[in-house]
């Protein structure tokens, strides 16, 4: 199963895949409730998902999935840099994790080894936990995000693509007073003096990666 919001990346997957002998995409979505509706009836070897998806976002697909089919493997192939966004798929409970800057035989390379009952992490992905493994820091500096909790980046996405507190309470079924205490933590964690400030920069955050 292949889940993209991108009618295009989704056609690109499944004829990439299709081209392996031994590979089929049996079944497409392009948003996590879709996807949720027919894994109900239908059990794949593997899935395949983004990670900024409309609605439920991919990682708490994710989730859903570890809840729902255990067994289930869950590949993240997204547009989004893993040092953003990887260790939280994995902690959510992805498999692997590749980005779609990749080269196609990597796609194919990581669906395999995912297969296998291996886990596929970059190179770069892999220094990454090793020096956190060992408490030394990586070359690169963490995202300013990796603070946030999944529900506060979840919320900061949100905010990112111009949704107001009444909305995103609605669409994650939590109460409006929730959703703003959320936004206040979000506020102090991010070093922002007040609404106006974070609806800016979450909005700059959600151009410039594409969620």
């Amino acid at each position: 199963m292949v889940i993209d919001d991108h009618a295009i990346v989704l056609h690109g997957l499944k004829e990439l895949i299709n081209s392996e002998p031994d590979l089929e995409v049996t079944m497409t979505a392009d948003t996590a409730e879709r996807a949720l509706e027919l894994l109900r009836d239908h059990q794949p070897d593997i899935v395949v998902t983004d990670i900024s998806l409309p609605g439920l976002s991919g990682l708490e697909l994710i989730k859903e999935l570890a809840r729902l089919r255990p067994g289930l493997p869950t590949l993240v192939l997204s547009m989004h840099d893993e040092l953003v966004h990887g260790e939280r798929a994995l902690r959510a409970g992805a498999k692997g994790y590749l980005v779609k800057q990749e080269a196609p035989e990597k796609v194919i390379e990581a669906i395999r080894k995912v297969l296998a009952g291996e886990r596929y992490l970059s190179e770069r992905m892999q220094a990454l936990l090793a020096h956190k493994g060992t408490g030394r820091r990586a070359n690169q500096a963490p995202s300013v995000l990796s603070s946030l909790t999944d529900r506060e980046h979840e919320i900061f996405r949100l905010v990112g693509i111009g949704l107001g507190a009444s909305e995103i309470a609605i669409k994650l079924n939590r109460s409006v007073k929730t959703i703003e205490a959320h936004r206040a933590n979000l506020k102090q964690k991010l070093g922002l003096r007040n609404a106006h400030e974070l609806n800016r920069f979450a909005a700059n955050w959600a151009d410039r990666d594409h969620v």
